[in-house]
């Protein structure tokens, strides 16, 4: 009878056991990227992948629709705004915790943009030009009182440095890189995912957040997988090791998959952007002729056919096509490839075939993805053949070529640009906008772009809007500070029993809705 008793107890045990692991493996999605984790600190942080993950382990006081450009109330319920435009008072929700328990309050939303502006992280930008001080009314309600009224400033409070994070946990004067660095050692948000293994360049795992106060996800946990080269990454979807894979995949393995039965492709045509920076305030590339002698040799429609078999599209502004005030402003001025007027801008700028434009073009290897060295090599070549440049090809990795814009070692190099928010401002301002020029190397400043972009950000008119971005386009044309290149089509690639992936006109990426059928 012992021995009978034991085996019932192992037999449920097992049965238990496998229940368990069939429910397990039902609601845990594999996810494959190429991309890297950098500093894991929403002010500090201003890449795609890692915002990415903070959209859904973190959380704003607005936030987009899933799928649309709409905005919704996060963790506020709601927002009045002040008669002069420059008050924004946002009405918390009641009874929300962050993942270790503590309470989400106005405290914690004042603390938050208050260390923002203190400590100047790279997406700083997007609070300091903005917002002048915080106050907080009552512990459910906190007020943003701003520099100037700003038309798109619920915009702006859905981005990744105005979301609440815990001031017990995050250091008060200084930002972190990793969850180690933090009380406790771990990550503590209030969306619908907390973060519970983080191995950097191997996985990341997330499950569900009981706590959260939305609707919860379709699935209890993600696995991140970090592959080091686009085509393992492939082999591990063809092979059925990932669910799903985005970023990034190269051309011919994008072609391939496009065509298998067993796969599931889901594209995302976006405002997702890819341009050439200079250091415009240290000679040579002081001197805008030499930044439109390169503008004018870059030929896009054959870089796009060579490295990427046609699958973006040529781009002529920084403001991207399908978004309005968009003019393809470069196209009218400079061309495409046009060799004659890149050799004619330098030989006025003191250069000719005995006396060439030599300097150093950087990119960065892996980051965008492993056609980056063939961008690289395509522009060389482009620019070499004006017989009145010589270019000295050089890479760095993402963390150290960040540090290099910042010490300003790269005198022209390859960036790319996925929006904080949908507006022109945030493809102007970001690049040409003194604050915003500084934080990402460039360091143009000058009033009058200064002031044309405060009208744009103040203005509530729309065709006056469209007349400002309209005229700043222009005058891109002949400052230079970026020279647009071209804008992407993002890929993502499924199992065919996935459902539920949606990459956002906003380009935000969120797991709450992936599933399997």
């Amino acid at each position: 009878m012992k021995v009978l008793k034991f085996v019932l107890i192992f037999l449920t045990a097992f049965s238990l056991i496998l229940v368990s692991s069939n429910v397990f493996a039902k609601e845990t999605l594999v996810y494959g990227t190429t991309e890297k984790i950098i500093d894991m600190d929403p002010g500090k942080a201003y890449d795609f992948h890692t915002w990415e993950i903070f959209y859904n382990i973190y959380e704003g006081l607005l936030k987009y629709k899933i799928g649309s450009t709409e905005l919704v109330p996060g963790l506020a319920e709601s927002y009045d705004i002040g008669a002069d435009g420059k008050e924004y008072t946002f009405k918390l929700r009641k009874g929300l915790k962050f993942t270790d328990g503590t309470a989400f309050d106005a405290n914690a939303v004042k603390w938050s943009i208050d260390r923002v502006l203190a400590t100047k992280g790279d997406p700083s930008w997007l609070v300091t030009d903005f917002v002048d001080r915080v106050d907080v009314v009552d512990k459910y309600a906190v007020k943003f009182v701003l520099k100037n009224p700003v038309a798109y400033f619920p915009s702006l409070v859905a981005s990744v440095p105005y979301y609440p994070v815990n001031p017990n946990i995050y250091p008060q004067d200084k930002l972190i890189r990793d969850p180690s660095e933090l009380k406790g050692g771990k990550l503590v948000g209030l969306g619908p995912y907390e973060v519970v293994s983080f191995k950097r360049d191997q996985e990341i795992v997330l499950d569900v957040n009981r706590n959260y106060w939305g609707e919860k996800p379709k699935n209890d946990r993600i696995v991140i997988r970090y592959f080091a080269d686009a085509t393992t990454m492939r082999l591990a979807l063809e092979k059925g090791e990932v669910d799903f894979v985005f970023k990034t995949l190269n051309p011919s393995d994008i072609a391939d998959l496009e065509k298998m039965a067993k796969i599931r492709t889901i594209k995302a045509q976006g405002p997702y952007i890819r341009y050439i920076c200079f250091l415009t305030d240290t000679p040579p590339w002081n001197n805008p002729k030499l930044r439109q002698a390169v503008a004018a040799a870059v030929n896009r429609p054959k870089l796009i056919d060579k490295v990427f078999l046609g699958q973006n599209a040529p781009l002529y502004s920084m403001v991207p096509m399908g978004m309005w005030s968009h003019t393809d402003a470069f196209k009218a001025v400079h061309g495409d490839g046009n060799i004659e007027q890149s050799k004619r801008l330098l030989k006025e700028a003191g250069y000719s075939e005995s006396n060439p434009l030599t300097f150093d073009f950087w990119y960065t290897p892996s980051h965008y993805g492993d056609t980056e060295v063939d961008i690289a090599a395509v522009l060389k070549n482009q620019f070499e053949a004006t017989g009145v440049m010589k270019v000295n090809v050089k890479s760095a990795e993402w963390a150290a070529y960040r540090d290099n814009w910042a010490n300003k070692v790269m005198p022209v190099w390859l960036l790319g640009w996925y929006p904080d928010y949908i507006d022109p401002d945030n493809y102007t301002s970001a690049f040409a906008g003194t604050a915003g020029s500084k934080g990402l190397g460039i360091h143009f400043s000058s009033s009058k772009w200064d002031q044309k972009l405060v009208e744009g950000q103040t203005a509530t008119d729309m065709d006056v809007r469209t007349r400002v971005y309209q005229t700043l386009q222009q005058w891109w044309t002949q400052d230079v500070p970026t020279a647009p290149i071209f804008q992407g089509t993002l890929y993502l690639f499924s199992q065919k029993n996935v459902r539920g992936i949606t990459i956002s006109p906003t380009l935000q990426f969120i797991y709450s809705p992936i599933h399997r059928q």
